[in-house]
């Protein structure tokens, strides 16, 4: 027999032995019987078999298998235990219909989406659907994204969101803001699947202008008796785009320099100072300008711009000119401060929302970090080349009240215009920068109060003001409270500690910018604080009420 023979099976036996040598793990052990499951229930899923005896009731047709809104099989509406009543009674929601439209929609926003009040069914033919959900809430997101990009509060820009659905029978919305990024959600009832749209803010700019014709579309699209259709809304919201700033660049450019100038004058400067302070912003102004058209970022703007007045002080002080140099150069910071970023920011911590209020901090941290670099880098210069410059030149600084007070009134005129203001918001914005320094000097050099205390009581009347104007207007309040802050930031003591920083006197340093940032966040929240007492003469109803949040207790 040869070596193939031998290996092939030559019997039946052998030739199932042989089989079963290949799948031996899968095949029955002699002996051993196995009961078939019934059904044909396969072996592979045969721990998904149910027992035998257990009796599962099926459920019904119009129920369909693993709904999460179907009745439990154990409720019976016939039995059902009477509905929970609490002893005040469901207390009643009244929006009162002239006020502003940021109160309704804040009031709204701050309540459970079960306790809003439904708008008032209209009952609508077949062929009268409305406009589709995505159209709706694209528009709802441009909305939003020119009211974020104009540095409007988280909370105002998610009002005016959940203010355009509702204006369109959207009104189970959620709307939700962040520093780049805005989304809303849409859900017609429980049963329905919700739709979702987002929308990242990529640029942002300063023109208050076109934040007051959005916060004007915004208001039409509220009023029942306007009726605005979706292609009027999208219309006027490509208009608005498109709209030119008011003023030219030559404007804006000098409006830096009557700032820096200004400035100056509050901190003790003459009509050199003020000449000297004027050119070099301009010049910083026009600087920021070119490395904003080689595409630097803003920190880089902000170095540069910071360079020519710290240089131009520098250079009348070796120059033996008997001027204050510290004033040109504090003239200067006041022009780059980002007064604008920091009370939103603040404005959003306030109210709640964090994450948005730590990307605005952190993003005038950076600002700020950039100035402190190009002011350090000329002091520098300036020490090794023999500059002396004196930080206690602060400390007499005589107050005059005629010349602080029309110094102040113009650099919130010239404030305004950087801004982008419309032209009928810029006598009530230098007005109410006037009233801030006649307050804050009284208390500050006539009653003697701190800085910080005075600077927190101006900047509470200044939101406080700003308010009121913007209830008379029903616009935002940003044009009349951003501008007229501009008196207060805190210039000088941002100068002095970076001065300080220079010759090597480090704590001296830290506690004058200590006192800055106290002086900043004293303004910030004196600005929030204004516009919230404001808000308590205009109730909105009883669910107006921001419910307190409750504490975790650390889980």
């Amino acid at each position: 027999m040869t070596e193939a023979e031998h290996r092939k099976p030559q019997s039946d036996e052998a030739r199932s032995f042989y089989d079963s040598e290949i799948t031996s793990e899968f095949a029955v052990p002699d002996g051993l019987a196995m009961s078939r499951t019934v059904g044909g229930e396969p072996e592979t899923t045969s721990e998904f078999a149910l027992p035998k005896g257990l009796d599962v009731p099926q459920p019904t047709a119009a129920e369909p298998e693993g709904s999460a809104f179907t009745a439990p099989r154990t409720y019976s509406a016939k039995d059902a235990p009477p509905a929970f009543t609490p002893p005040t009674g469901i207390p009643v929601v009244s929006l009162t219909k002239d006020v502003p439209w940021q109160d309704r929609m804040r009031t709204m926003l701050r309540m459970p989406v079960a306790e809003r009040p439904a708008p008032e069914l209209v009952h609508k033919s077949e062929d009268d659907a409305g406009p589709a959900v995505p159209r709706v809430l694209d528009l709802t997101l441009r909305i939003g994204e020119l009211l974020l990009a104009g540095g409007e509060g988280a909370e105002d820009v998610e009002a005016a969101m959940f203010a355009v659905c509702r204006s369109y029978g959207l009104d189970r919305c959620e709307p939700n803001v962040t520093f780049t990024l805005l989304s809303i959600t849409y859900q017609p009832s429980l049963v329905d699947d919700p739709v979702t749209a987002s929308r990242t803010v990529r640029r942002r700019g300063t023109d208050y202008t076109r934040l007051a014709a959005v916060f004007q579309l915004v208001d039409d699209l509220s009023d029942p008796e306007t009726a605005i259709s979706l292609e009027d809304a999208y219309r006027r919201l490509a208009e608005i785009r498109r709209n030119r700033h008011p003023y030219p660049t030559w404007v804006l450019t000098s409006a830096s320099g009557l700032l820096a100038g200004a400035a100056s004058v509050l901190v003790g400067g003459d009509l050199l100072v003020f000449v000297a302070a004027m050119l070099g912003a301009m010049l910083g102004d026009r600087l920021a300008w070119l490395c904003a058209g080689r595409g630097l970022p803003e920190f880089y703007q902000f170095t540069v711009a910071a360079m020519p007045p710290a240089a131009i002080g520098i250079a009348l002080t070796l120059a033996h000119v008997d001027v204050k140099a510290s004033a040109v150069i504090t003239g200067g910071l006041f022009a780059l401060l980002p007064g604008r970023a920091l009370v939103a920011g603040v404005q959003d911590g306030l109210t709640g929302f964090y994450i948005t209020a730590s990307a605005r901090l952190l993003e005038v941290m950076y600002f700020f970090v950039g100035i402190v670099v190009g002011v350090l880098v000329m002091l520098y210069v300036g020490v090794q080349l023999g500059a002396h410059l004196n930080p206690d030149e602060a400390l007499s600084t005589d107050p005059r009240p005629l010349w602080q007070i029309a110094a102040s009134m113009l650099l919130s005129l010239t404030f305004a215009v950087l801004l982008q203001q419309e032209r009928s918001t810029v006598l009530a914005v230098t007005l109410n920068g006037g009233v801030a320094w006649c307050v804050y000097g009284a208390m500050h050099y006539t009653g003697e109060f701190s800085p910080v205390a005075s600077t927190a009581v101006a900047a509470g009347l200044v939101g406080l003001f700003g308010q009121l104007l913007s209830r008379y207007r029903f616009a935002s309040a940003l044009p009349y409270t951003t501008a007229a802050i501009g008196p207060l930031l805190p210039g000088s003591a941002t100068y002095f500690g970076l001065l300080s920083i220079a010759g090597n006197e480090v704590d001296e340093g830290l506690v004058s910018l200590s006192k800055a940032a106290a002086l900043a966040m004293a303004i910030a929240i004196g600005v929030n604080l204004g516009s919230e007492i404001s808000r308590l003469f205009l109730r909105v109803g009883s669910a107006g009420k921001r419910r307190a949040a409750k504490r975790t207790r650390g889980f």
